[in-house]
């Protein structure tokens, strides 16, 4: 090793010792006869001295080190006369006998601090100069002690990690693949996959009766701050279990990891029904670390002349407590607000209860007696404020769903230390499409209906439900999973129901569909967003910053300028030049 020692590890009891450390040049000053240099590596950082002294040469050479330069550099450890309580190591320093420029560096474009200069996109072209600031290299320390973590806990309840393929069969549903054509075989194409799906539910027809895998998953989806086209799931499935073996399982893994490293320890966690996540949240990931849960009114305020609320398919408001006193300034900016196209309501109506005085921006269509039991209907108390939505049913939910997040950003209730998991059950089977005229998946379509649901399969299947789970953290979803179909015949008839022919189905399934002839067991399984995961344990709204080389919001690799074209002798040997020569014709 040409270090004896880390940046990071020399204490007090260390002095009089002789040390080489090895690192990069994180700040130099000269001050006449002394100079002090910091040296950093991933571990922590270190001050160097060169005494004039006892050294004019070697000081006046370490002068002309440069930022990010690395070194290495041998002396004897002092103890510090100005201490720096701050540094792990603030206590010593080393007098420095001798050093060797092992590289030299460009000063860089940012500043390797733990608040850089630089902005998102220059950060993202010198990554690996990013990837040297503290922040980022305790992400991905923090990743890879929960990945260790997961495996040795899933380990020990008997779950076996098996990989499975990165080339796999493109499917229709979900969201689009990224394909990788085939040179052997020029026309045709592999797929990354979206999830190891259907070839885990293959391992449990296998006997692999718990499996799981930390594995890369791709998809061709625009990108927000929570994705980006490759990312990383904690992918697991089980043989033999019900819904409710699951949900044990698996809350018992993330109780274990909120123990380890975030000190908390939760009885159980709650559990919430779709219906109700929509009715009470507007949203199927609820944030229910504060309350300003939804109350409907169209029995209270229809038939009274308002036109907005007598026409509306629904009519829905929330109680905020404590900003009665709220001037119009501010409930004009609430209204701008979820006027945004991103929110898409019409209008907000207001009620402020305040000094025992009820006063509502609909004055004029109701009477005193009409607000007071509005009022009553939220239990509100003086000094509260009450805001209402109407609408279309699902676009109001959401858009006031986006205004409760709001108002509890406003008054700071979303605490960054305060974690509140729950699982969100019973989800619908199918959502219906306008454009295409047809149902979809609401998970996959190999989750399994609720058993007490299939009956209702050919009658109306946009109201069967589905065995479908996921875990949601204080509003974000970490996690989703089911129980899938293991007989042929439903899997038939719920692909049936997706607009599959029977030719299409046994085209895109029948691998899996002639291996539940073979003896599938009852089988589900869960996975977790293990980016997301990270991000949420540490309070983090961005994937970005626990993936070591991420993509931009556009998809692109800006550090190595990608994606990119590649050489028409390529796309010859592909057969791609051809393919696209034929359709031009």
């Amino acid at each position: 090793m040409l270090r004896t020692h880390t940046c990071g590890e020399l204490r007090i009891e260390d002095i009089n010792k002789k040390v080489t450390l090895c690192g990069w040049i994180q700040k130099s000053r000269d001050l006449g006869g002394m100079t002090f240099i910091d040296l950093r590596d991933r571990y922590g950082i270190t001050q160097l001295v060169f005494n004039m002294d006892v050294d004019a040469e070697l000081c006046n050479q370490a002068r002309l080190l440069g930022r990010e330069f690395v070194i290495s550099a041998t002396g004897s450890v002092i103890e510090r006369s100005n201490k720096n309580s701050k540094m792990p190591t603030g206590n010593i320093e080393i007098m420095i006998e001798s050093f060797e420029i092992l590289n030299e560096a460009k000063t860089p474009p940012f500043t390797i601090e733990d608040e850089s200069d630089g902005g998102d996109e220059l950060r993202m072209k010198y990554r690996y100069l990013d990837l040297r600031r503290n922040p980022l290299q305790r992400n991905l320390e923090f990743r890879h002690k929960m990945a260790i973590e997961v495996r040795n806990y899933m380990n020990n309840i008997n779950f076996i990690e098996i990989e499975t393929p990165v080339l796999i069969k493109s499917t229709p549903e979900g969201a689009r693949d990224f394909v990788v054509p085939s040179r052997m075989h020029q026309g045709k194409f592999y797929a990354l996959p979206q999830s190891p799906q259907t070839l885990k539910q293959i391992l449990m027809v296998s006997g692999y009766d718990r499996y799981f895998q930390i594995v890369k998953c791709f998809r061709d989806e625009d990108l927000r701050a929570d994705r980006q086209p490759e990312f990383t799931q904690i992918d697991c499935e089980m043989s033999f279990v019900t819904q409710e073996d699951i949900l044990n399982t698996f809350e018992g893994l993330t109780r274990h990891l909120f123990k380890k490293f975030k000190g908390i320890e939760f009885d159980t966690i709650p559990r919430m029904t779709y219906a109700d996540a929509m009715k009470y949240y507007g949203s199927d990931k609820p944030d229910i670390r504060f309350g300003m849960k939804f109350v409907e009114l169209n029995n209270k305020v229809k038939g009274k002349g308002f036109k907005v609320f007598d026409d509306a398919e629904l009519v829905v408001g929330i109680c905020v407590e404590g900003c009665g006193n709220y001037s119009r300034k501010q409930t004009d900016e609430l209204t701008e607000f979820i006027k945004k196209p991103q929110i898409g309501a019409n209008g907000l109506v207001y009620i402020k209860y305040n000094d025992s005085e009820i006063k509502s921006s609909v004055d004029k269509f109701y009477t005193p007696e009409d607000l007071k039991n509005i009022v009553k209907e939220f239990g509100a108390k003086n000094g509260d404020l009450i805001l209402i939505l109407a609408g279309k049913r699902e676009k109001t939910q959401i858009a006031l769903s986006e205004l409760r997040l709001e108002m509890a950003k406003r008054l700071n209730l979303r605490k960054e230390n305060v974690f509140a998991p729950l699982w969100v059950v019973d989800f619908p089977l199918f959502e219906w499409d306008d454009e295409t005229n047809r149902f979809y998946a609401k998970h996959h379509p190999f989750t399994s209906p609720k058993l007490e649901d299939i009956d209702i399969l050919d009658i109306n299947p946009g109201e069967a439900r589905a065995n479908a789970y996921d875990l949601v953290i204080n509003g974000v979803e970490v996690g989703g999973g089911s129980i899938r179909i293991h007989n042929r015949n439903l899997q038939n008839k719920m692909l049936k129901k997706l607009g599959f022919s029977d030719d299409e189905a046994y085209k895109q399934f029948g691998f899996l569909m002639n291996a539940f002839e073979y003896g599938a067991p009852p089988h589900g399984g869960i996975a977790f967003g293990f980016d997301r995961l990270c991000a949420v344990f540490s309070n983090c709204d961005s994937i970005r910053d626990f993936i070591a080389f991420p993509k931009n919001n556009a998809g692109k690799d800006v550090m190595m300028d990608t994606p990119a074209a590649i050489y028409e002798e390529q796309l010859n040997e592909l057969g791609i030049n051809i393919m696209l020569n034929v359709n031009t014709k």
